[in-house]
């Protein structure tokens, strides 16, 4: 039995969008309120692992919201499937960081990239707001 093609870009957009909503929750202590954990992991924790380095992250309160920001919006849109491509391709770049700042985590950090590519490729599918309104027939 072969699932759905829209039934597989569902699956693979709420796939990628949990361990990013579930890491952009923890961020936060309420409305626009970064906790403070979030800040301290990126002014004292999480290190750029770039040529010569490892680097500490640039505005690292201006990191932290960012981050905590488009871990909760991405994976909102990926789910209702609105804007669904830009979702998915920001959610690749944050990959990319993450991939930069946990060098250990790459065989999960491929995982996340091939579903953003995948939903990038293949579109949002017919169970989507894109697909309703006429965004991306894909």
């Amino acid at each position: 039995m072969v699932a759905a093609p829209s039934l597989t870009q569902l699956a693979l957009r709420c796939g990628l969008a949990v361990p990013f909503w579930r890491s952009g929750v923890n961020k936060w202590d309420g409305f626009l309120q970064l906790n403070d954990v979030a800040v301290l992991l990126f002014s004292s924790e999480f290190k750029l692992h770039l040529p010569g380095g490892p680097y500490d992250f640039p505005a690292p309160g201006v990191m932290a919201f960012a981050a905590g920001s488009a871990e909760i919006l991405f994976p909102i849109l990926l789910v209702f499937g609105l804007a669904t491509r830009l979702a998915a391709f920001g959610l690749l770049l944050m990959t990319l960081v993450v991939q930069l700042t946990v060098p250990d985590g790459w065989p999960l950090h491929l995982t996340w990239a091939a579903m953003a590519l995948g939903v990038m490729a293949w579109g949002p599918g017919r169970i989507s707001l894109d697909h309703l309104i006429g965004t991306d027939k894909g």
